[in-house]
């Protein structure tokens, strides 16, 4: 799962993205790897979280195309499968960092 967010403040529209995971699949570490961190494992690893998720985020430019990719123990691969704006491009996931609507 993925969530957009709208970051405030800074004077530049800036949007944050939570990778969000169930706790148990994949199984073991997962580290979400993209453009934004220049596709280094490890770097942006998901951490346990009270509610049974692993989740993590990165702020980047509001507008700005994101391709990413999950990547779990043994170099096993998976891509977001759940958010409904999510295009798979080749074998990366890719988002639009639009913030939704304040109401």
């Amino acid at each position: 799962m993925l969530r957009m967010d709208r970051v405030r403040g800074g004077g530049i529209n800036r949007v944050r993205l939570t990778f969000v995971l169930s706790s148990h699949e994949p199984p073991g570490r997962v580290s979400v790897v993209g453009d934004f961190n220049e596709w280094r494992p490890g770097m942006h690893e998901l951490r346990r979280r009270s509610n049974g998720t692993r989740s993590m985020a990165v702020t980047v430019p509001e507008g700005a195309a994101v391709r990413f990719r999950y990547l779990a123990e043994n170099d096993h691969w998976c891509n977001e499968t759940e958010h409904p704006e999510v295009r798979q491009v080749g074998n990366d996931s890719l988002i639009v960092a639009v913030a939704p609507e304040r109401r």
